[in-house]
């Protein structure tokens, strides 16, 4: 289904570009047609940029529309100047290709300036990536992100424009011929196949997360009176990251990467991979595989998504399921104060689609 409404959201984008290019070169009559080139890649470009960035706006958050629209317009805005200077980047260069002096033939041409094409949409959508996920938080994962925008954008700019002249070739004079109708047919395949490109590049990356939930919030130090003593804070080991922060406390709301396949140790033991004071040493283990995850209950106090595991019993988890690990306070410090709680609770993600989703 992603990958449909990626290539429907590409290929009317496209040829929506297309036409309001057409409205200023043939019916405002700007350049005269003489450089229509100017007019045409721009529109094209902001529109695939802007039509692409705003589909993947809203299938990675779906269910929060008022949030999406309140985020949209300045990823939007950042999407259509990239793609306005880009576009007439790739306009200026196929007038200078087009000038008779360096007789260049125009498939080559017109392939130049489709992979320009390609590559703009493609910088637009990772470089906006920046303003639509606190993922990109992560320099490492926010350079990564636009490189594989890059890459798939041009990519599919050089397919499209290769499939274009393949289909003139075979067809001829015969869908030369047909008036109107050569233009509309290459900016679709132009824009379906950055459509098909962007699904494949930058679809749900299944990445395994954790997210803090309930009762780490109570481990605000502004909170604890002076004169209380804190239990060490709930923290990560060295082998594990959060998404967006460097920190290696435990906070609530922060999502912690899981390596995709491994093992990890949750307990109050110094060497826990996932470190929470007054649960068990060894309270629950998890291990990771491709895809898939099993947590093994080492004590009996673990919950998962509502059923308690007893010791050594396993569980398969699933998206969205939660993980509600019990603390062992001494009754006489069972108490409501504002930095003590009686569990801890995560959310089990492996489609990762954004940590705010």
């Amino acid at each position: 289904m992603r990958t449909y409404l990626y290539i429907l959201a590409g290929l009317p984008s496209a040829l929506i570009g297309l036409s309001i290019g057409q409205f200023f070169v043939e019916d405002l009559g700007l350049l005269n047609n003489t450089a229509e080139e100017l007019i045409i890649f721009p529109c094209v470009a902001i529109s695939l940029a802007v039509g692409l960035v705003l589909n993947e706006i809203f299938l990675s958050t779906p269910t929060r529309a008022k949030l999406n629209f309140r985020l949209a317009p300045v990823p939007l805005g950042i999407a259509a100047a990239l793609g306005l200077v880009f576009g007439l980047l790739a306009g200026a260069i196929a007038q200078i290709l087009f000038l008779p002096q360096l007789n260049i033939p125009a498939a080559l041409i017109r392939t130049i300036g489709w992979l320009c094409i390609g590559s703009s949409v493609g910088f637009a959508e990772g470089f906006t990536w920046r303003w639509r996920s606190i993922e990109a938080g992560n320099k490492r994962r926010f350079y990564q992100r636009l490189k594989t925008s890059i890459i798939a954008g041009s990519a599919a700019g050089l397919v499209a424009a290769l499939l274009f002249e393949l289909l003139r070739a075979v067809l001829g004079s015969g869908l030369q011929s047909m008036a109107g109708i050569e233009d509309p047919i290459g900016f679709s395949i132009l824009g379906s196949l950055l459509g098909l490109a962007f699904a494949l590049s930058v679809s749900p990356s299944y990445m395994v997360a954790l997210r803090a939930g309930a009762g780490f919030e109570f481990f605000d130090r502004k909170l604890v009176p002076d004169d209380e003593v804190l239990p060490p804070a709930p923290r990560i080991n060295n082998s594990l990251n959060f998404i967006s922060s460097e920190i290696i406390e435990i906070e609530e709301g922060l999502s912690i990467q899981l390596p995709e396949v491994g093992k990890g140790k949750v307990g109050s033991a110094s060497d826990a991979d996932i470190y929470i004071p007054n649960i068990a040493e060894r309270a629950a283990q998890i291990e990771l595989r491709a895809r898939t995850a099993i947590i093994q209950a080492l004590d009996d106090d673990i919950v998962v998504n509502g059923e308690r595991l007893g010791a050594q019993q396993s569980a398969a988890l699933k998206h969205n399921h939660i993980l509600t690990f019990h603390a062992n306070l001494p009754p006489e410090n069972n108490d409501d104060s504002l930095y003590r709680k009686a569990f801890y609770r995560f959310v089990y993600y492996n489609r990762f689609l954004d940590p705010q989703a």
